[in-house]
């Protein structure tokens, strides 16, 4: 018999590849969806017909216990969230009640309706905000610096709390930046790959960015959502980071994404103060040490396989008529 997987923030980049995941691997696959005249199917709709999808919100708990009802899944993915750091502190709120809130409704719509589930949280490197020291290790303080952070703190603690007081088989997976052609064309990484492909296109003569010698984890979304699967087919529950290992300057990115093109990045890319971040004294960067032994993950893609993968992604949509 097929096992069943139910997914939060199904339509989003990391849903997406974590449903096609499952379904090459046998699932049933339910996803959650929320009712929205808005709503986006496009990075599923290669394989929506295979995949059964609930409408249900983390604002209603009566909506996730019947999902999770409907569903009976073996495992639950929560990948739905109020992700976008700027807009945490436009609505704070909001951000609270979806990606900490939320995480407590489904929680307690799992106990309560399949307390047998196997749960994976999605967790951020957020959490850790300004941290003592780099890199990273599962052990570090969390000392989140907005509101998206704080409330991913939040709902790592239930997590763990749950785990430890009900028995649930419970993980949080600490994820670092991770990209992908599937990726919201807002963050930094999507925005050089495709405006280094506008400029080698014709269809823009300049890039604008921020602090260039800022240094970020960056890895691949198909690599984190394996992760994520790996972890809940251990024996017991337990949180890792999620992360390439490695840091990259925004410069070695500009650099990596211009010349796969062709061209010289300092003749296009220019610094724009409003584009910086505040200060960040430590770098955000994962140590990876203990989902490598533990679990056996390993990357498949490197730094310069990510890059080459989303340039390429930009000069196909592109050339075939996007905008």
């Amino acid at each position: 018999m097929a096992k069943s997987a139910l997914i939060t923030g199904l339509t989003g980049q990391d849903g997406s590849y974590l449903a096609e995941l499952l379904l090459d691997k046998g699932y049933d696959v339910y996803g959650l969806v929320r009712r929205s005249s808005s709503s986006s199917f496009g990075r599923i709709n290669h394989f929506a017909n295979k995949i059964h999808v609930i409408s249900g919100d983390l604002l209603d708990q009566f909506s996730l216990m019947d999902a999770i009802d409907q569903a009976q899944p073996d495992e639950i993915y929560n990948l739905a969230s109020q992700s976008y750091v700027p807009l945490s502190w436009t609505q704070p709120a909001l951000t609270a009640e979806y990606t900490a809130i939320g995480v407590s409704r489904l929680l307690e719509a799992i106990r309560r309706c399949k307390p047998d589930a196997r749960f994976y949280q999605a967790s951020s490197s957020e959490v850790f905000g300004q941290p003592d020291e780099s890199p990273q290790t599962e052990r570090t303080a969390f000392r989140p610096r907005n509101p998206y952070g704080v409330a991913k703190a939040y709902a790592h603690w239930m997590t763990i709390n749950y785990r430890q007081k009900y028995d649930l088989y419970a993980c949080c997976g600490i994820t670092y930046t991770h990209e992908s052609p599937r990726r919201g064309a807002e963050f930094v990484f999507r925005k050089i790959t495709r405006g280094a492909v506008k400029i080698k296109l014709g269809l823009a003569k300049e890039l604008k960015l921020g602090n260039l010698d800022a240094l970020r984890d960056w890895c691949h979304a198909e690599d984190v959502v394996n992760a994520m699967w790996m972890m809940l087919q251990q024996n017991k529950p337990d949180d890792f980071i999620i992360a390439s290992g490695e840091t990259h300057s925004v410069k070695e990115l500009v650099d990596c994404a211009f010349s796969y093109v062709g061209l010289n990045w300092q003749d296009y890319v220019s610094v724009d103060p409003q584009f910086y971040r505040p200060d960040e004294p430590v770098t955000l960067a994962g140590c990876v040490d203990k989902i490598k032994a533990r679990i056996q993950w390993q990357p498949k893609y490197s730094f310069a396989d990510l890059v080459e993968s989303m340039v390429e992604h930009e000069l196909k949509d592109l050339t075939d008529g996007g905008a």
